[in-house]
This record gives C-alpha cells, structure tokens and sequence, in this order.
C-alpha cells in the first residue's frame, strides 16, 4: 500500500523535474541584438601529453527574453531546443553584474 502512495507522490506535478543540460557560466561580449546576446565561455585544461595548462575559448548566442543583460555582465547559459540557426542557449541567472569603469 506505501509502495503505490510513494510512486504517486514521486510522479506529482509540484516537483520539477532535473532535466541534464548542460550549463556554462560565461561573460557578455555583446548585446547589440534584441533578445540575443553573445557569450563568451573560457574554460582551462590540462594539455593531454604535456600536462601545460591551456585556455580554450568559444562564443555561443544566447536567448535574453526581456534584454536586461547587459555587455560585460558575467551569467549562467543553459541548453536548450533550437531557438534560431546559431541559438540554442538561454541565459538562466545573472552571475555578477558589469563593473562600471
């Protein structure tokens, strides 16, 4: 009987279900389009034969519903269906706020 009210209470729509998506944490390098903003992605690794830290860097497009990123804010981007032919990410939670210079 307590098998059949845990499955139950498992399958309930209250509780959000984790989806593996991939998830990077990247800065702003422009915010030019409506909705879009572009973010740059650097991560670290060791060179596999010599073990020499390297950097490698990529940009990805990233969905921004209301504009309220900005250039220079540092956020999260999350994957996602295809939104457009360059965009399948979407920006998921501000990070850090741009430094004013």
């Amino acid at each position: 009987m307590s098998d059949v009210q845990t499955a139950e209470a498992s399958t309930s729509p209250a509780a959000p279900v984790k989806k593996n998506t991939r998830t990077f944490v990247g800065r702003i390098v422009s915010d030019k389009r409506s909705k879009t903003v572009t973010v740059l992605v650097e991560r670290r690794n060791a060179h596999e034969l010599y073990g020499k830290i390297v950097a490698h860097s990529r940009k990805y497009h990233a969905h921004d519903e209301k504009g309220e990123y900005k250039m220079g804010d540092m956020v999260e981007i999350a994957e996602g269906r295809p939104i457009s032919k360059t965009k399948s990410w979407t920006v998921t939670r501000l990070i850090e706020k741009a430094k004013l210079v």
